[in-house]
């Protein structure tokens, strides 16, 4: 699928990680990599999304599908080229992912995050997640999370902002 942007916008294959991993640091501007270790896309690429330019790698999701809460998808890491940041990319790709979960029988999504990332807690807001936090030891003794869920329209028709859970 061609983006409105023109960027190529496919499903990731397990070679996509090192691509990716080659870039985290540097998108986010701190060592963040060791939070995507290489198993997420040897076992996760099929739910997870890469978005190319001609120049290369623009983008990248990486979701999942619960195997334990049934109906419940993951959204685990995602990022976006500095120069391709406010054109819409990231809620490209939250879309797409949206519409390939409901095809898996997905209706609600959820992600997290630290509560210094106040750009992630405003941009899920914008995208309809209903927002906790911070939650308390969420990911352990003091690793307080915020925390993110929305419904996702059944059969992946449509978006679904009112934000509730069914």
């Amino acid at each position: 699928m061609t983006t409105a942007d023109g960027h190529l916008l496919r499903g990731a294959r397990p070679e996509d990680y090192d691509a990716i991993a080659a870039v985290a640091d540097l998108w986010w501007g701190r060592p963040i990599v060791g939070s995507l270790p290489r198993l997420f896309l040897d076992h996760f690429h099929r739910t997870s999304l890469v978005a190319e330019a001609p120049e290369g790698l623009v983008g990248f999701l990486v979701g999942l599908i619960s195997p334990s809460a049934a109906g419940v998808g993951y959204i685990h890491f995602v990022g976006v080229a500095p120069a391709a940041r406010n054109r819409g990319l990231a809620r490209t790709l939250y879309d797409a992912f949206f519409a390939l979960a409901a095809g898996h029988g997905v209706h609600r999504v959820k992600a997290i995050t630290s509560p210094v990332n106040q750009g992630s807690v405003a941009f899920h807001r914008r995208m309809g997640f209903s927002v906790r936090g911070p939650v308390p030891d969420y990911d352990g003794p003091g690793r307080d999370m915020m925390v993110f869920e929305r419904a996702v329209a059944p059969g992946g028709a449509g978006r679904d902002t009112s934000g509730a859970v069914p």
